[in-house]
């Protein structure tokens, strides 16, 4: 059997590889990571020593576009209801190689869900058909991420910044489309470059489809309405009682059926 673990570059992907090999050893492990060309430094930094400390490479495929790249492409703006990036540079790249690579008889695919998201299992499991998949965290003994990270730091990796300045995830550098409010407003305070860049290709966006599209999404009032980067950012400064601060996440590429 080969064991291809779908690897994020999360703290969850680096757990579950961790799992692979010492129930299966390395010489027939895969860690398998699609570059969205669009990851903080520190998630690059992270996979060199994970790939050291486990002693497996990692095998890289890449589309060659980053997510902005794809929404122009598709002439649609992701948004926090439908991301094209998660199918253009993480599913579509990851089976084209496990299809020239791989055979569904003898290969087993390993996905990063833990133990607080079984119901998200079967549609996943249908997505990666016809290969089947495991999902090693949602076994005891249960951990959370802060416990994996401290895990990790122990094993003497990096603790990636995106999770020490707060972020849900480790991936495109804290501007998931799908991230919500809670982290754009994280993204603004932390790296207001990134937000600059992406507020203006939102723009640019809007003005070549003439239409009133959006990343997020305006709740208030009980009715929702596009919100833009450029008054999410005028909204921080006037109106921060008027924040949807529960509102984070992230797309979870490999976890979102394929």
């Amino acid at each position: 059997m080969r064991h291809v673990v779908m690897w994020s570059g999360g703290i969850t992907s680096w757990a579950t590889a961790r799992h692979v090999i010492a129930e299966h050893g390395r010489a027939s492990t895969v860690l398998l990571f699609a570059d969205t060309n669009a990851e903080d430094e520190d998630l690059y930094t992270f996979n060199e020593q994970a790939s050291a400390q486990l002693g497996v490479p990692i095998t890289r495929v890449a589309d060659g576009r980053d997510p902005c790249q794809v929404f122009e492409d598709k002439r649609w703006l992701g948004n926090t209801r439908l991301a094209q990036c998660a199918l253009e540079l993480k599913l579509k790249v990851c089976r084209d190689w496990l299809g020239e690579n791989t055979d569904p008889a003898d290969t087993m695919l390993y996905v990063g869900l833990d133990w607080s998201e079984p119901h998200r299992i079967p549609s996943n499991r249908a997505g990666w058909a016809p290969w089947p998949v495991e999902y090693p965290l949602t076994q005891p003994p249960y951990r959370d991420k802060d416990q994996l990270r401290a895990e990790a730091r122990a094993a003497g990796l990096i603790d990636p910044r995106l999770y020490r300045l707060g972020f849900a995830h480790n991936n495109c550098g804290g501007a998931c489309v799908k991230g919500g409010q809670a982290q754009w407003v994280r993204l603004l305070e932390v790296f207001p470059e990134r937000y600059a860049r992406h507020e203006a290709f939102e723009q640019r966006m809007r003005e070549q489809l003439g239409k009133d599209v959006s990343i997020l999404r305006d709740r208030t009032g009980g009715q929702t309405k596009p919100l833009t980067l450029a008054a999410l950012r005028q909204r921080i400064a006037e109106r921060p009682d008027q924040l949807d601060l529960f509102d984070e996440g992230g797309c979870g590429c490999f976890t979102e059926a394929a």
